[in-house]
């Protein structure tokens, strides 16, 4: 819990803190809007992000008109204190133009502008990590993924080495679209497998960057 004392708020003319919101699985940047005491205690309070609107000039939830709303992961305060992050699980898009973030290229935009569905495909591998992890907690029948968790450890193993020899296969032979799509296929059982031996992409992350050193 991060108290608005704690905070540098001098620092701004205004006496608001920015508050930069990121996808807690994605990674992707969101948005940035503005809090003051009430709109941060608000917001720890509730689980869900408050904001001060400066137009409005009153506490402004994100979502309270279209549903949209910014379920909080954590907060946290940058070096100086002046600043928030906030990671969040977003429900639906962020930004009041239909985009997945306010940060979308002009392409993004018109094409959502024009009606177009557009998600976010940047960092969808986390995003696919969470949706693995929630069928594990849940285990819906039905579930393709809930089967491979049925059949326990050793025949996940099977289906990634599987899937790693028609990656190979396809990639020897340069079929470029067909090795995208059997990496793909690779790629999601091994994020089961590491999920059914408690393991994470973050623990890869770690380890890649260990060897880096």
């Amino acid at each position: 819990m991060i108290r608005f004392e704690e905070l540098n708020a001098a620092k701004c003319g205004d006496g608001l803190i920015p508050v930069i919101i990121q996808d807690d699985a994605t990674l992707a940047v969101l948005m940035l809007g503005y809090m003051n005491r009430e709109a941060l205690e608000k917001t720890q309070a509730e689980g869900r992000v408050t904001f001060y609107s400066r137009t409005k000039g009153r506490l402004w939830t994100k979502g309270e008109t279209s549903g949209n709303y910014l379920d909080v992961v954590s907060v946290a305060a940058d070096c100086d204190a002046d600043t928030l992050l906030i990671r969040v699980v977003p429900h639906g898009p962020t930004c009041h133009t239909g985009t997945v973030s306010c940060f979308a290229d002009r392409e993004t935009r018109a094409r959502v502008e024009a009606g177009e569905r557009v998600p976010c495909t940047e960092g969808f591998i986390r995003q696919l990590e969470r949706v693995i992890r929630q069928r594990h907690r849940d285990m819906p029948e039905g579930s393709y993924t809930t089967k491979l968790f049925q059949r326990g450890v050793n025949k996940i193993a099977q289906k990634v080495g599987e899937e790693a020899v028609e990656t190979v296969i396809e990639a020897v032979a340069r079929n470029k679209a067909d090795m995208i799509y059997e990496a793909s296929d690779l790629v999601y059982h091994l994020l089961v497998l590491l999920e059914a031996t408690g393991c994470s992409i973050a623990d890869l992350e770690k380890e890649l960057e260990r060897r880096h050193k």
